[in-house]
């Protein structure tokens, strides 16, 4: 029986996915450790796994980021990441460029010593990471340990060649291209990181491992071996052909959740005064974006008479507790799995975790991008006939009901099959395969080529 490691860093948008992709390595004959924060040791005893606690940044989000208890420094940059939101795309891409050494190289001197200490006291066969993580991936290189790699979100975040760079989106949805001026800051900025971090990486590899070969750009730095992505294989996205094995699983959701009680008389009520029900969701971070979730929900509500909706508000939850009635409920946090399996529409922030629960689902979506790879995911959506795009920031009520009828009407049969296919792989298909990989002697593979792939 392999024993592995499923390192996660304390983002529940992130751990979320991965304690799933741990319980199918379970399930799949493995003894697997899920090694996180001390407050997501739940997400391991849901899985079954044996958990490990080790913290691999100082940034941390339970479930609402606003909320989860940070430093006043931390806070401090969640703040001004939400300002630059306001500010549209490329400024919100520029304040995340310029936390990126706090939000992801904080401390790695500390993360190769925790490390070490776990792989002395488990003595994993190998390890699954975050690629996000780009601290745990640097000490597992320079440690010598196997692993493979787990993609949380756009496929573009392992990088497909020396043009692509970390924090550039590799496409723009129509209605958020950005002016050229702006891009270009944008560019320069991201390969002053890039060679930034790539100059940390090498000198702190030459420091601790110099036996071990110099771990090259720094965002392209994943593994050898093999690269899980909870992403639909689309025929056009920016993946090389040689390299690891890329396993692309369509989705990292768990089993559908059963609504409870108090859920099915809420989706009772709304059905009977808006038979339509429309999910409206932001993610961890960003449901601090109140104002376009007031839009949303007002345009549904005015200019859509036979809609109801369920909106996860987060800590908003009672500034905008006015909107809620006979039509509409508003919650700090919802049931999103279990909801899609009811609802007739999705609005959401172009986060990988909600457009492929979408797609699993086959629940069209209004997608409103702010940052990070949300740009890349909606434009996806878009191509793939999964969703209609727009700026949040230049969002008006009276836009909305026309956008949920674009949203609704037009994906028909292509959206449905390509959610057949998505529903084809999942968790379990990605460890069954990952597992095979892992265990071979061979180093690297083919790019998993056969995946759903919507023409």
């Amino acid at each position: 029986m392999p024993r592995v490691v499923v390192v996660s860093p304390p983002f529940l948008s992130h751990a979320r996915p991965l304690s799933v992709l741990a319980g199918a390595l379970r399930e799949s004959g493995a003894e697997v450790h899920f090694a996180c924060a001390p407050a997501f040791e739940p997400l391991a005893r849901e899985a079954g796994l044996r958990f490990v606690p080790l913290s691999v940044t100082r940034n941390a989000n339970t479930g609402v980021a606003e909320s989860t208890r940070q430093d006043a420094e931390e806070a401090a940059r969640l703040r001004a990441f939400l300002d630059a939101t306001r500010e549209g795309a490329v400024a919100a891409l520029l304040a995340q460029a310029r936390h990126r050494h706090a939000d992801l190289l904080a401390d790695p001197e500390g993360v190769l010593e925790a490390l070490r200490a776990v792989d002395l006291e488990v003595r994993p066969d190998w390890y699954v990471v975050d690629q996000l993580s780009y601290p745990v991936t640097l000490a597992l290189h320079c440690l010598g340990l196997r692993y493979a790699t787990f993609c949380p979100g756009h496929p573009s975040y392992v990088l497909s060649g020396p043009d692509a760079f970390f924090g550039l989106p590799s496409a723009w949805p129509d209605a958020l291209r950005p002016e050229p001026g702006g891009l270009t800051e944008l560019r320069a900025a991201v390969e002053r990181n890039d060679a930034d971090f790539t100059a940390l990486f090498t000198a702190f590899a030459r420091r601790f491992a110099p036996s071990r070969p110099a771990p090259g750009r720094a965002f392209a730095l994943t593994s050898p071996h093999a690269v899980v992505h909870g992403y639909p294989a689309l025929p056009w996205l920016p993946v090389p052909s040689a390299g690891p094995l890329r396993l692309f699983a369509g989705h990292m959701a768990a089993a559908p959740e059963r609504l409870d009680a108090e859920w099915d008389r809420r989706l009772g009520r709304l059905r009977a005064h808006g038979g339509r029900l429309v999910l409206v969701a932001f993610g961890t971070f960003l449901s601090a974006r109140d104002d376009v979730l007031r839009t949303v929900v007002r345009g549904l509500l005015e200019g859509a008479w036979d809609v109801s909706v369920v909106v996860a508000a987060g800590d908003r939850a009672d500034a905008l507790a006015d909107l809620a009635g006979e039509r509409a409920v508003v919650a700090r946090s919802v049931p999103q799995r279990a909801l899609l399996d009811h609802a007739d529409a999705m609005v959401h922030h172009g986060g990988g975790n909600s457009f492929t629960e979408c797609l699993r689902a086959g629940v069209p979506a209004l997608v409103l991008p702010f940052s990070s790879d949300q740009f890349a995911v909606a434009r996806d959506a878009e191509r793939a006939g999964a969703g209609v795009v727009l700026d949040p920031n230049t969002l008006t009520a009276s836009d909305v009901p026309a956008a949920l009828a674009g949203a609704t009407e037009g994906p028909g049969r292509r959206l449905a099959a390509l959610a057949a296919r998505v529903r084809e792989r999942g968790p379990r298909w990605a460890a069954d395969r990952l597992s095979t990989a892992m265990e071979s002697p061979a180093r690297g593979g083919p790019v998993d080529s056969a995946g759903p792939s919507p023409r």
